[in-house]
């Protein structure tokens, strides 16, 4: 019996760690299973046929702890990095001594993605909505903390770059100190009372990073000796927004939802998805779930006033935000209620015939049918040749 390689697949956390073991090497394929989607796309890519289908809805929605949404063996795997490449959820991770390395990308070449993710900063405003409505995290808002969101934030007067001038007229003041009372950035210095003048003298002091400019002293003022000057130098919050490109799957949410149309992001694959409502049983709602790009709902009640003798859908997508990963086909039960058909995929570089192969297919049109043919490995039904664009 051989001593080498060695082969073994253990569970650290969320981590599902396949290895082999050389005489001077040891390689991990680590798949993280709580960011796998069950997409299939690094079962399609494997040249080693050593990933298959899990059952995607059932991991997912966490019905099962027994299988992942995709199963690795770690005898048949070559530990390339094919699969690490082509998931586009960043998902696989290959590490070669403890070094993460890709083989495949060294010693071969082999095509990447093609990513077009930028953000224009003349145009991003600093706003919060990329960040909430990104379903995989991949906005990065580096923009300091304020008051309004979080009480140990910055004061709301430090977010916008400002020039105040803060003018008092000694002629007309008499140190009454009611602007020192109602403001924490005004001090009133009163000189001791001096029998031999019987005046009340002084100095108004003002400290320009505390003011926020809000005029109150100026309107409260009964000598109407102060005067309060603020300008606008800058209205963007300070930091910047930037998109994490590991994280990102291209599903354009950021896209359609910035209200100054200051970002760019490209589809990775192209194609279109059918959703065939009348062949989806209802109540189930497992592609919604495992939708990872959130682009499947379930459509809001339409008034039975409202149908004119149709039949109401109990499945829908908005395609601007599908990139067409096939997680909900690999997930969904019900025959024909989903069908894919991919026609491209952006990828740079020289497509090698490795790549071509695994083109082919990537686009082969499937629906769904998923069906466990054994314990923790699915199959689905694929439709006719491969087509491109």
């Amino acid at each position: 019996m051989a001593l080498f390689p060695k082969y073994s697949k253990t569970r650290e956390g969320q981590n599902v760690i396949m290895e082999q073991r050389l005489l001077k090497a040891v390689n991990n394929l680590i798949l993280n299973a709580e960011t796998c989607t069950g997409c299939g796309i690094c079962v399609d890519a494997c040249p080693e046929e050593a990933i298959v289908l899990g059952p995607v809805g059932a991991t997912r929605r966490g019905a099962i702890d027994y299988a992942e949404p995709v199963d690795v063996n770690p005898e048949k795997c070559s530990y390339c990095g094919v699969c690490v490449v082509m998931c586009p959820f960043n998902a696989m991770t290959l590490k070669i001594d403890g070094e993460e390395r890709l083989p495949i990308l060294e010693q071969e070449g082999f095509p990447t993605y093609d990513m077009v993710t930028t953000i224009d900063e003349e145009k991003c405003d600093r706003c919060t909505i990329c960040e909430e409505v990104c379903p995989r995290d991949a906005i990065n808002r580096d923009v300091p903390a304020f008051e309004g969101g979080d009480e140990a934030g910055k004061p709301r007067q430090a977010a916008l770059q400002t020039k105040t001038t803060f003018t008092v007229d000694t002629e007309k003041c008499d140190v009454c100190g009611i602007c020192g009372e109602l403001c924490p950035s005004i001090t009133v210095v009163r000189k001791p009372a001096n029998p031999e003048t019987g005046k009340v003298e002084g100095d108004v002091q003002w400290e320009e990073s505390t003011c926020d400019g809000c005029t109150i002293c100026v309107e409260a003022c009964p000598q109407d000796a102060i005067t309060l000057e603020r300008e606008i130098i800058s209205t963007k919050l300070p930091g910047k927004v930037d998109i994490e490109q590991d994280n990102c799957c291209t599903c354009t949410w950021c896209v359609q939802s910035c209200p100054q149309e200051a970002i760019t992001v490209e589809k990775i694959f192209e194609g279109d998805i059918e959703i065939n409502p009348e062949k989806c049983p209802g109540g189930c709602s497992t592609c919604v779930e495992v939708c990872p790009c959130n682009a499947l709902y379930l459509p809001s009640p339409v008034p039975a006033k409202d149908m004119k003798g149709q039949v109401e859908a109990n499945i829908a997508i908005n395609k601007d935000f599908c990139i067409l990963c096939g997680a909900c086909v690999n997930a969904c039960p019900s025959e024909d209620a989903i069908v894919l058909r991919r026609t491209g995929i952006r990828m740079k570089d020289k497509e090698t015939d490795l790549f071509k192969t695994i083109k082919e297919k990537l686009l082969t049109p499937r629906t769904s049918k998923v069906k466990e043919t054994a314990p923790g490995e699915v199959e689905v039904k694929v439709l006719g040749e491969a087509e491109e664009a």
